[in-house]
This record gives structure tokens, C-alpha cells and sequence, in this order.
């Protein structure tokens, strides 16, 4: 949790807020990993590592939030009311990047290529990413439309299983920690 999160904003980069902290420190020893821990490369997310005593958190840029260009901090009822032709845009065609950043597609398909580059044999792994990246690999392991992308409900500190590989996942959402 970050003030972004809780106001309800495009993400700022921000770090965890003093209450994500302790809740991801409460939290801690919950989670298991083989190796390093990948993590999205953001502030709240390797601080979230840390704070749950993962080992060895690594950024992986393709496990990146969407980077939303100049609506970044922004609200979405300040984008709506400043340029809603272009939010509508964005949440309707996934190429679209209205906002001079990256489009949702961009996000799918790097996450999609992350999980297909994960070895067959190895040990299960566990990363800690931006809600986005949990939408985007659930909309991959269920082979979704990429408009299912905005269904997804993410909330902090919950974790989201995917098992199988080789084209075959199955999806486990919103365990918490």
C-alpha cells in the first residue's frame, strides 16, 4: 500500500506508506522463495520484498507497472474530466498510449514473454509486482481478451499462484499474506 494506491492514482514511484510497511512486515515469513526474488522495479515493491524477508529481491524490467507517461500521480477523475476521449481511448484499444507512455499491450505481451522464458524444470518462483503485472499475467495464464485486464481487482499484499507452464497455467487470485 502507497498513498498512490489509496488515492486512487496513476502509480508516482512512490515508496510503501508507513501502514503498508508494517502490514508487509506482519506479513513477513509468509512467503517462500527458491532464489532471488524477482520484483517490479519500484521503490514499494522491493521495499514489500524486503519487509516479508524474501531473499535477494532483483528488479526484472519486464515485470515493470505500466509506465502511464504524463497521467503518472494523476486520478482517473482528473484524467476523465481533463481528457476523456483519450482515457476512453486507452481503456478501449489496448495499443493505444494516449497518455505518451507505454500501451496495455506493451505490459501483456513483456509479462506473457517473462512466463514463457521461465524454465520447465524450475523451482517455483516468487516475485513481488505491481497490480498491473498480476492482471497481465492473469489475462496470459487464461488466455483472456486483453479487455478482461480491466475486470481484475489486485488488492496489496495478496498473493496470486500460477502452476503448470508450456501453454497450460492454471490461476489461483487473492490469497492473503
Amino acid at each position: 500500500m502507497s498513498e498512490a494506491v489509496r488515492q486512487a492514482r496513476f502509480d508516482d514511484g512512490g515508496p510503501l506508506d508507513a501502514l503498508g510497511l508494517r502490514a508487509a512486515e506482519a506479513a513477513a515469513g509468509t512467503l517462500r522463495s527458491a532464489g532471488p526474488t524477482p520484483v517490479s522495479p519500484s521503490p514499494r515493491c522491493r521495499q514489500t520484498a524486503q519487509a516479508l524477508g524474501l531473499p535477494a529481491p532483483v528488479d526484472e524490467p519486464a515485470l515493470a507497472g505500466c509506465d502511464n507517461g504524463r497521467w503518472r500521480g494523476r486520478t482517473l477523475d482528473e484524467i476523465a474530466a481533463a481528457e476523456p476521449e483519450a482515457l476512453a481511448r486507452w481503456l478501449a484499444d489496448p495499443a493505444a498510449a494516449p497518455h505518451g507512455g507505454e500501451p496495455l499491450q506493451a505490459v501483456l505481451d513483456r509479462v506473457a514473454d517473462w512466463l514463457a522464458a521461465l524454465p520447465q524444470d524450475a523451482p517455483a518462483v516468487t516475485a513481488v509486482v505491481e497490480p498491473d503485472v498480476v492482471r497481465a499475467a492473469a489475462v496470459h495464464a487464461l488466455g483472456a481478451p486483453a479487455a478482461a485486464f480491466w475486470r481484475l481487482d489486485v488488492r496489496p499484499l495478496t498473493a496470486t499462484h500460477l502452476s503448470g507452464r508450456a501453454g497450460r497455467w492454471n490461476l489461483r487470485c487473492g490469497e492473503p499474506l
